[in-house]
């Protein structure tokens, strides 16, 4: 054990975070990820003066001091002002030391913040100069006492060492949980337990059946697994919380690669826990394991396709396909650490499905090499592949990310994916590659189509954003004026401001009218999805992107951090905060009006080929149903169906085929996002040397 006192001087020449060009300026000093000291707020000074002293006790010298300087802003978010560590194993014991560190920020290490000033004593707690190298050369002469030692280090230091995987680890909801309260409710909670590491889950106020839709992470250092405890408790305001049940998962009995749901019957007490269980992310993965369950085997390749063929359709219709990914690697990745490097990993996701690669420590051009296997329940589903940098002084921080729609994927291609921001609406910095392989029974597909998309547990939560906001409204107002623009058209027509145009117009009511039966619906939507298709396969697409989603999208996160500087703008903020709730409803409905109306003109405009296909099946189907069986006939099927459903299947889940379909065709927003950017050839290898050659 040592002893840190560090006297906390000045900052000279910071950095300025407000409006009037000053800072409120604090520090943060932290050791291993967990804070030791928070000094007080100097305000509107960027030359601050603390003169503050903190003790601090550490167990050994090879985790550094961080320090990291933040201006304090009253109700929002504190700015980040730069950062800087102090390796303590250079530091002489029993001798003053002053020290100057230059700030950082690792996004731009090139940015000059300022400089933080430190006075510091290291010294052996109780006069012990020993380090562990003298520990283990005295231990020869006297091993019974090491033995214990080391056992007693062991523990200390397990944090330290290498874990053989990650344990992924979603909270979903709780069933018919136990009422602990006098008004027959509960505020319940959830501890885990894996060895030394904890996680407490929210508190869920009034209610037996919670839903947390929580996810985080445990490391897993036992070869076999180990055993996650879990205990559910009622928060008593006052009082010692009162205990509702437990339950274990025992890992070893877990498959690794795979995500399991689990319902969970909670012992001592009452009601069920749900989770979803992933073991994955080994820490030792060699290029080998490319070799593994790989589908260049041409026996397990020719298995996978007899499961998907035509003619096993009705044989479990929930398993539509398989997916195959390859994780190779990533180049050119953004500096996450004031090292210079990051310790990126990658998370491949596909709805529910959350598996992890190991993290490659100190490198921007990591190699995974690491294969997934998935099993497809939706053909449009989209493969999802983040980037992090593994901190271990916060949460991971984004490096980038892509999204990738499984009806849109190259079987057996390795590709270089650029990676985009957290909004996926424009490039970051570095490329990942891929290998993926994708196998399914269209029949099946097609059928999933007209069903309910499975719910997706853990999803960001909704901001309000002005921007976002506006954003929608843009969007809203597009479709309302398509609508707008085709009533002045046939109003137009009544007015007779071009005769011709009139004329032709009152020809095709007369007809019409006079001939029309209800299959000429269909019918009409069929000739305009074959018209745009013919469109297409001669060059003559009339598809024009919409530049102004993609700007506002790219802009967003720019225009929002700008809000945040500005302080007139934040007091507009703050007002809007108090109808937060509102203004987010108001949001997701302009949304939600400008998808549905969006995914309209995109199954027209064959954005998804599949669908489209799809559609013009039905279609078919319903037209010539239509023509061949009386109106009335249709109505009288359709209405026993739906006043005999419930009767029929009592937990049948209620829902409109038509919309079931809609939901799989993406908006204009989500094709922006789903959108492949083409790499930076000059930043290829090959270029960079053409270059020095040149």
């Amino acid at each position: 054990m040592y002893q840190l006192d560090i006297t906390l001087r000045r900052g000279q020449s910071l950095a300025a975070r407000d409006r009037g060009g000053t800072s409120d300026p604090y520090v943060k000093f932290k050791i291993g990820g967990k804070e030791v000291f928070r000094s007080k707020i100097i305000h509107k000074n960027l030359n601050p003066v603390w003169e503050e002293k903190a003790c601090i006790l550490v167990e050994h010298l090879r985790e550094p001091l961080y320090i990291k300087v933040f201006d304090y802003d009253f109700g929002l978010q504190d700015d980040f002002m730069g950062s800087a560590f102090l390796d303590l194993t250079q530091l002489e014991l029993n001798r003053p030391t002053d020290v100057t560190l230059t700030l950082k920020d690792p996004h731009y290490p090139d940015h000059y913040l300022g400089v933080i000033l430190l006075s510091i004593i290291l010294t052996p707690k109780e006069g012990e100069h020993r380090d562990v190298t003298m520990l283990m050369r005295k231990s020869w002469k006297r091993s019974s006492k090491f033995q214990t030692q080391s056992l007693r280090l062991s523990d200390v230091h397990r944090k330290s060492q290498l874990w053989r995987g990650i344990v992924s680890i979603t909270l979903i909801e709780g069933r018919d949980l136990k009422a602990m309260d006098s008004n027959g409710l509960s505020d319940p909670y959830v501890k885990f337990r894996l060895g030394h590491q904890k996680y407490k889950s929210k508190i869920m106020p009034k209610t037996l059946n919670p839903q947390w839709r929580e996810q985080f992470d445990f490391h897993l250092y036992e070869e076999k697994g180990g055993i996650i405890d879990i205990t559910a408790w009622d928060k008593d305001a006052g009082k010692r919380d009162d205990f509702i049940g437990r339950c274990q998962v025992d890992l070893s009995a877990l498959s690794r690669e795979q995500t399991h749901k689990l319902e969970l019957q909670l012992e001592e007490g009452e009601g069920h826990l749900v989770l979803l269980v992933t073991l994955t992310a080994s820490a030792t993965v060699s290029i080998s394991d490319l070799s593994v369950s790989s589908l260049e085997d041409q026996k397990e390749r020719e298995e996978i396709l007899r499961r998907y063929s035509p003619l096993r359709i009705f044989h479990n219709l929930k398993d539509v396909g398989f997916l195959q990914v390859k994780v190779i690697r990533a180049e050119g990745l953004m500096v996450a650490d004031v090292t210079g490097k990051s310790d990126p990993f990658c998370v491949v996701e596909l709805n529910n499905d959350r598996l992890l690669t190991h993290t490659v420590y100190k490198n921007l051009n990591p190699e995974w090499n690491k294969i997934f296997t998935f099993n497809i329940k939706d053909i449009h589903s989209v493969l999802e592949v983040t980037v992090y940098d593994e901190d271990r002084d916060r949460s991971a921080d984004f490096l980038g990310k892509v999204a990738i729609p499984l009806l849109s994927i190259q079987n057996g291609e390795q590709k270089a994916y650029v990676l985009k921001n957290k909004q996926l609406t424009g490039p970051t910095k570095g490329v990942i590659y891929l290998e993926i392989d994708v196998i399914f029974n269209a029949v099946k597909a097609s059928l999933r189509t007209l069903i309910p998309k499975e719910q997706k547990y853990i999803e960001e939560e909704n901001r309000l954003s002005k921007q976002l906001l506006l954003r929608n409204f843009i969007r809203m107002k597009r479709c309302v004026m398509v609508l707008v623009n085709a009533a002045y058209y046939v109003n137009s027509c009544f007015d007779w401001d071009s005769p011709p145009r009139s004329l032709a117009a009152f020809v095709l009511f007369l007809f019409v009218v006079w001939n029309f039966e209800l299959y000429m619906i269909p019918l009409v939507l069929l000739l305009l999805l074959t018209w745009n298709y013919f469109l297409i396969i001669s060059g003559k697409d009339n598809r024009q992107r919409d530049t102004v989603v993609e700007d506002m999208l790219e802009d967003e996160e720019e225009e929002d951090d700008k809000d945040d500087k500005d302080s007139e703008k934040k007091g507009f903020i703050n007002k809007i905060y108090a109808i937060q709730e509102v203004c987010i409803s108001v949001q997701n409905i302009l949304d939600e009006v400008a998808s549905f109306g969006e995914r309209i003109k995109n199954t027209f405009n064959w954005t998804v080929p599949f669908l489209s296909w799809l559609a013009i099946v039905a279609l078919c189907v319903f037209t010539v149903i239509l023509y061949f069986i009386p109106l009335r006939y249709i109505v009288l099927v359709w209405g026993i169906n739906k006043f005999t459903k419930k009767l029929r299947s009592p937990y049948a889940i209620d829902n409109n085929e038509l919309l079931d379909f809609l939901s799989r065709v993406p908006s204009d927003v989500q094709v922006v996002q789903y959108q492949e950017l083409k790499p930076d050839t000059s930043h290829s290898p090959c270029k960079r040397k053409k270059n020095n050659l040149g």
